[in-house]
């Protein structure tokens, strides 16, 4: 008997038994679909994560700074004297400063938004912010600690009808005369980037009572990134005389630090969601020793009809690989509207923005081989049997 004609009797064996092929299928289209899920959204994520970085620029350098317990600290003044004395390997600096949660009071509103950030003049170039009207942040602002601040695109339209520049926002007790917009970077949506005040660092420093909690940099180049990041420890190993009081990480060894930890995370999601494919290979595996247990008089009429054990293994193989095989179709069709669905519903959440699932040909070629691969292995034994069965008692059987 040839394969074309076993994966015949086997498509017929199964539509014989809808129900019971749909049951025995269902460990294996859980087990994909989760595969195929897992690691289109995890690579979805990774993406999401890379592009942020990109956006950032291949050249940041970012300094945090927890000097609690020392008796020493570090100043703006500091990093801006390494700045200056290495022009040839930093460019630009700007410390910042999270206020944390505070209401604000437009002229007529107030609201809580979702970051209050004290920057330096740089500060806008350094995180390639753009403005879509007015300025930014100036030297000045900063010296005089001037009641100036920038606002996003959503505080804007939500709170003054798109008119915002030259207007007043109540902040700590003080009025901030609005100086610029950003340009929209979420469709202007609460809880994201576009729902942002920036303010001169040393105003926040004042309203939230903290210290420079780190410092962002712009290296000259990603090729001296290493010398960059070298300069800064130094400096501060000579502040601190420790390195357990700060750590110095340059952009791409941010992404390779979260691309790490996503690739363990999906590791580890990946190994939980294959175990449904091995509760898939066994509920194959218990069908086709009933199979078999049913079809014992069939098996006996064929060997006495010269069929070879290798004939009868085969067909039952072919068999469980087949039930497998279209099980794992299932699972990826599945799986993809699933990822595709998730991915949308995640993409709408406030700081998503640009979020899409993104299902590999790779993935879907090995769940798909997986699929298959358990459906042969777990059927292997069933097959086996029917293989080794005496013809005579096969045809005796009842």
């Amino acid at each position: 008997m040839g394969i074309k004609q076993s994966f015949v009797l086997a498509v017929k064996s199964l539509l014989t038994s809808k129900v019971r092929a749909v049951l025995t299928m269902l460990g294996i289209i859980i087990g994909v679909a989760a595969v195929i899920v897992i690691i289109s959204l995890g690579d979805g994520m990774t993406k999401m994560m890379n592009d942020q970085f990109e956006s950032m620029g291949a050249n940041l350098i970012q300094v945090q700074v927890w000097d609690f317990g020392s008796s020493r600290s570090v100043s703006p003044e500091d990093m801006y004297e390494v700045m200056e004395r290495n022009p040839k390997y930093l460019k630009a600096v700007t410390p910042y400063v999270s206020v944390g949660s505070m209401s604000v009071h437009s002229e007529e509103e107030t609201f809580t938004p979702k970051s209050i950030m004290g920057g330096s003049e740089d500060y806008a170039s350094i995180q390639n912010i753009t403005l879509e009207r007015g300025r930014f942040l100036q030297y000045i602002d900063v010296l005089r600690q001037q009641k100036v601040c920038v606002i996003g695109s959503y505080i804007n339209k939500e709170y003054y009808d798109g008119d915002a520049l030259g207007k007043t926002l109540g902040l700590g007790g003080y009025n901030y005369t609005i100086v610029g917009v950003l340009t929209e970077s979420a469709e202007s949506r609460k809880g994201t980037d576009d729902d942002q005040i920036i303010i001169p660092y040393t105003n926040a420093m004042y309203l939230s009572g903290n210290q420079v909690q780190g410092y962002l940099f712009t290296g000259a180049s990603k090729e001296t990134a290493t010398i960059s990041r070298s300069i800064l420890e130094n400096r501060l190993l000579k502040i601190f005389g420790d390195d357990d009081y700060y750590m110095v990480v340059t952009s791409a060894e941010m992404l390779d630090m979260m691309n790490t930890m996503m690739g363990t995370m999906m590791t580890v999601l990946v190994a939980i969601a294959a175990i449904s494919l091995l509760v898939g290979g066994i509920g194959i595996m218990n069908i086709m020793l009933v199979s078999v247990s049913e079809r014992t008089r069939e098996i006996g009429i064929r060997k006495s009809l010269g069929a070879k054990r290798k004939d009868i293994r085969g067909q039952f193989i072919i068999e469980a690989g087949t039930t497998s095989a279209i099980g794992g179709v299932i699972g990826i069709g599945l799986g993809l509207l699933m990822a595709n669905g998730a991915g949308a519903l995640i993409g709408s959440m406030d700081g998503a923005d640009g979020f899409t699932a993104v299902p590999s040909v790779s993935a879907i070629a090995v769940a798909f081989g997986v699929s298959v691969g358990v459906g042969i292995v777990f059927g292997y034994l069933p097959a086996n049997k029917a293989a080794k069965l005496n013809p005579i008692d096969a045809l005796r059987y009842e």
